[in-house]
């Protein structure tokens, strides 16, 4: 079918009656040269489209090829048209009113769309609670569901950490720490490692300690744990322990555990530390610990009530996440009749302790 392309019918009804006038006064009106002009800028910006317009479009009806009627523009499916032969490039689209084309109104209806607000339907809340089972059989989906637990909430792991491996030096002379923890288990569960040592270089050591724990999360950011604790200075002894481990408000990371001994003694240990970022390389920590116990043990110089205090700061640098060397000061007071014990063995129940060590972790 030829495709032709008439002007808008607004044109050429406006253009009929002055035709009609020029034609009975033999002269063009006014009106009639108007719409004449209209109607060729018309078929002129078409033709620029690639859209064929035979010459005798702007004739008055009258002249124009009866087999030829016009076509009402507004009415034609720009979608529909076939663009491929068009010299897009030669094409003045800024002169053009793609508005008036209707280019582009699905995609703005679209855009201008109302996003619904409000909740979800009662019938999206609904639905078989083993919709998969009816595609894949319950055997096959039975396997599966009992595999997710292995695959993405129970993955097993270990880390090992040293909290601080450090020289020591005071008045009373040059010394060594250590405090070292690890674990190995899942999200929930997990066996825990934690080993800590003190003394003097020359001398015998002053206190080792080694405990085996399981640890279960009671939370998002505790755990409950409970185990043994075997110490190896300044004597051999066994504790039953329990225990809390987790990270604080104010991410204070907290260590809090009671031990009986063997020997029916009672004591507990509170630490508690604290990351103050610097920089995202440098680290301030403070620390405090206190130990306290139910009754005095005179053969390790242990008094009733808090028998020792012990606060530091150490500032730390992160050369990669895993190794952090520090330095650092640390006070530590005897109290009560623990200082009096220190006192009676030629001890200073103060010692103030200038510290550099290595922070690591892996």
């Amino acid at each position: 079918m030829k495709a032709t392309l008439a002007i808008a019918t607004m044109a050429l009804g406006t253009a009929g009656p002055a035709l009609a006038q020029e034609h009975a006064g033999h002269g063009p009106a006014p009106d009639t040269v108007a719409a004449k002009t209209q109607c060729e800028q018309e078929a002129a910006r078409h033709r620029a489209m690639g859209h064929p317009v035979s010459d005798g479009e702007c004739a008055p009806e009258q002249y124009r090829d009866a087999d030829e009627p016009p076509i009402d523009l507004s009415t034609m499916d720009h979608d529909a048209m076939n663009h491929e032969g068009m010299d897009h490039p030669a094409m003045d689209h800024s002169t053009m009113d793609h508005s008036a084309m209707g280019h582009g109104s699905r995609d703005r209806d679209a855009v201008l769309t109302p996003i619904p607000h409000g909740p979800a339907p009662a019938a999206a809340g609904f639905g078989p609670p083993r919709a998969a089972d009816e595609i894949w059989g319950a055997e096959a989906m039975a396997e599966s569901r009992a595999g997710l637990p292995s695959e993405l909430g129970d993955t097993r792991y270990w880390w090992l950490q040293g909290d601080r491996v450090e020289y020591r030096t005071s008045e009373s002379g040059d010394g060594y720490l250590w405090d070292l923890q690890g674990y190995y288990g899942g999200d929930l569960e997990k066996l825990w490692i934690k080993s800590e040592g003190e003394g003097r270089f020359g001398e015998d050591i002053e206190g080792a300690e080694i405990q085996a724990l399981y640890s279960r999360a009671i939370g998002p950011w505790f755990d409950l744990q409970a185990g043994i604790r075997q110490d190896f200075a300044p004597r051999d002894r066994t504790y039953a322990v329990i225990g809390v481990q987790g990270l604080a408000p104010y991410t204070f990371e907290i260590d809090a555990a009671a031990f009986l001994s063997d020997r029916g003694d009672l004591s507990s240990r509170i630490e508690a530390e604290l990351d103050q970022r610097i920089t995202q390389r440098l680290i301030l920590q403070p620390r405090a610990e206190i130990e306290l116990a139910a009754q005095d043990v005179r053969e390790l110089g242990i008094g009733a009530g808090i028998s020792t205090i012990e606060t530091g700061l150490r500032l730390r640098y992160e050369i990669v996440r895993e190794i952090a060397p520090y330095f650092g000061v640390e006070q530590e007071w005897k109290i009560g009749a623990s200082a009096d014990y220190a006192r009676a063995n030629g001890e200073d129940p103060s010692t103030t302790n200038y510290v550099v060590g290595i922070r690591f972790w892996f």
